[in-house]
């Protein structure tokens, strides 16, 4: 009996090795599932990181872009007007070209010179200014060259003629002086 009681305890004995091995065996693949589950939510916390980072960086350059853009509005906000107007002011130019010798017409003529004025007045507030042309250098951001003449008296590339005037809106020119350049 006593033999029958050493092989149950023999078994029991294994069978307790058995279960503590099985056990262990458990705790050491949950540890090692853990450890994996652990190293992947640390790779999606750097992800997430990286993308929040990348996402502050283009609002950062969208709000930028965005107020870049608000100020050249604000800057250029007459340009429409502007450009509508210069046909206007040439128009003035032409009409107070012409010589009046009458003295009710020279009345007229002065109302008109006070109207062109204010006119130009009001466009130099907004920030218009003439390109100034006549013995400049011939720049092709400024001007457009429409003729090209050979005159031994002046430079290679200086405007000799202003053939219609150009103007600047503040640093962007609304409309290139026309020209004529010395070769």
């Amino acid at each position: 009996m006593e033999e029958k009681k050493q092989v149950n305890e023999d078994e029991i004995v294994e069978d307790a090795e058995q279960e503590l091995v099985d056990e262990t065996t458990e705790e050491i693949a949950e540890n090692e599932t853990v450890d994996s589950e652990l190293e992947n939510l640390k790779q999606e916390k750097e992800e997430m990181r990286e993308r929040l980072l990348r996402l502050q960086a283009e609002y950062d350059n969208f709000r930028k872009r965005t107020q870049k853009e608000k100020e050249a509005d604000r800057k250029y906000k007459s340009q429409a007007l502007v450009t509508e107007l210069l046909p206007v002011v040439d128009s003035f130019e032409r009409a107070l070209s012409i010589e009046v010798n009458d003295e009710s017409t020279s009345s007229f003529v002065e109302g008109v010179k006070m109207v062109y004025r204010q006119l130009t007045d009001a466009l130099g507030k907004e920030g218009v200014e003439e390109i100034k042309t006549t013995g400049e250098e011939f720049d092709p951001h400024l001007h457009q060259a429409v003729m090209q003449v050979e005159d031994d008296q002046y430079e290679s590339n200086i405007v000799l003629e202003e053939l219609q005037k150009g103007f600047k809106l503040k640093d962007r020119v609304i409309r290139p002086a026309m020209v004529k350049v010395n070769q």
